[in-house]
């Protein structure tokens, strides 16, 4: 719990607009894992021939070379990933809303994918990935948050590498979660955000929420959560996590949707929600394999663990809904094989065959019941079940992690103190998104207001917010 509050306190100060960052005094040396070192001698041993016989100079430290393999499964998995935006997660969403509101659902994540992307290049790369200041198990400010010291990219060049991959691969990939994130909370506020007040939530929440989380956990030595041994090799709390808990504070600050509960509010077209989904699953090898930074036997693990886990929620999930409801629904497969992916993400790495299998089982049953009765039971609209999908998703996937890690693919066994471990990251992840999305969208309520006039939502926000509309 110590560890819990740590973060909160870290949290507040980030938001503080008084904030100014100093370096250490003596300041730790960068982390290999995003800086590309110069090559160092060894300290010559002590002489063990007498005084006369010169000792050997100790062996240069190796100097990393580029990969071209894993380089070209790199730039493959970029563009895996961003598809899984657009058109996926475009396409997904936008069948699943009413037809005067699938344009405006369609643009934000199109728009988010712009913005975030310039954001990502100025300033949110550095803040999740500089690791000047960091060492292992030392915390400080920089455990939890980075400076601006590679704003706009300074000192990337052609020839930097993050590992055996140019840095500028690293980077673009990374940027594609960055992207993926805040389009995920969209689905939670779906019919009822104005479009200047989301692009303004995006941007804030991405530098002050996403980007520390993401530091925290992927860092490396001196990461807060990486060094309490949080394990998340694809963004179980990074991403899935963390847009759920943000979607559902959204649905809660913004409420229900006029006529929820009392009008219908049937998807206008599922079969954009099934092509949206498809190309989520195929993206999705590019999100979990890509993580392996690698074109190496842990990568193929992490892809036949996908498709398992995925094929076994998809499967949950219409088992589930066929025995409460009589008949399986293709919203409800679909949705299934969502939760499953979201669920093996921190796990992919981590776990084999057996383990993604009861995963995706586990993912498909329980996200089913959230987004169906849990939501009734705490009244609450989120509109395209973000939070019971990605949020639920996400913490049975985190969870189930530190039981099923195998030591000989990700070099940590399952236990239950691995299993306190993942708990412990969630509930940080939890608080601090929680309290940061609150704050965030309070201030904006206040400053320009955060929905659309009744007017508008009755209208529709293609032709109120965009002016146009589906014919």
């Amino acid at each position: 719990m110590k560890k819990l509050f740590a973060s909160l306190g870290l949290m507040f100060a980030l938001l503080s607009p008084n904030l100014v960052l100093a370096e250490d005094a003596a300041p730790a040396p960068e982390a290999a894992a995003v800086e590309s070192a110069a090559p160092a001698m060894a300290a010559p041993a002590e002489a063990a021939a007498p005084a006369a016989v010169a000792p050997a100079p100790a062996p240069a430290a190796e100097v990393p070379k580029l990969d071209s393999g894993a380089t070209a499964w790199m730039l493959t998995s970029t563009a895996l990933v961003l598809l899984m935006t657009i058109p996926g997660l475009a396409l997904f969403y936008g069948g699943m809303v009413r037809k005067k509101n699938v344009l405006g659902t369609m643009m934000q994540s199109f728009a988010i994918t712009a913005m975030i992307t310039v954001l990502w290049m100025v300033a949110g790369y550095s803040i999740a990935f500089d690791t000047t200041g960091m060492a292992k198990g030392v915390t400080n400010l920089y455990s939890f948050f980075r400076s601006l010291s590679k704003a706009f990219l300074a000192g990337m060049g052609k020839d930097s590498l993050t590992g055996v991959i140019p840095e500028s691969v690293f980077m673009t990939f990374q940027m594609t979660f960055a992207i993926i994130t805040p389009a995920l909370i969209t689905g939670a506020f779906a019919d009822r955000m104005k479009f200047s007040a989301m692009m303004w939530f995006t941007g804030l929440w991405s530098l002050l929420v996403y980007a520390p989380i993401a530091h925290m956990v992927w860092s490396g030595d001196g990461g807060f959560m990486w060094d309490m041994g949080v394990l998340d090799f694809a963004g179980g709390t990074v991403v899935h996590i963390n847009a759920g808990v943000a979607g559902l504070v959204a649905a809660l600050v913004l409420g229900p949707r006029l006529g929820y509960g009392k009008e219908p509010m049937a998807p206008h077209t599922l079969t954009l929600t099934v092509i949206g989904a498809a190309m989520l699953w195929v993206g999705w090898f590019g999100f979990n394999a890509g993580s392996a930074v690698a074109a190496d036997g842990r990568a193929g693990m992490a892809m036949a663990v996908t498709q398992i886990a995925t094929g076994a929620a998809a499967l949950g999930w219409m088992f589930a809904e066929w025995m409460s409801k009589g008949k399986p629904s293709v919203l409800g497969i679909a949705s299934g094989a969502v939760a499953g992916l979201v669920a093996i993400t921190p796990a992919s790495g981590f776990v084999g065959p057996t383990g993604g299998l009861v995963i995706g089982l586990v993912a498909g049953a329980v996200c089913f019941w959230s987004a169906t009765s849990l939501k009734r039971m705490l009244k609450y609209d989120d509109s395209l079940d973000a939070f019971g999908v990605h949020g639920i998703g996400g913490i049975v996937g985190a969870i189930l992690t530190g039981y099923f890690a195998v030591e000989s693919i990700g070099g940590t066994a399952g236990s239950m103190a691995q299993v306190v471990t993942q708990i412990e990251g969630v509930l940080i992840t939890i608080a601090y998104t929680a309290i940061g999305t609150y704050i965030i969208l309070k201030v904006l309520d206040l400053v320009m207001g955060l929905r659309v006039t009744e007017e508008q939502e009755r209208e529709g926000l293609d032709i109120a917010l965009h002016g146009e509309r589906v014919e």
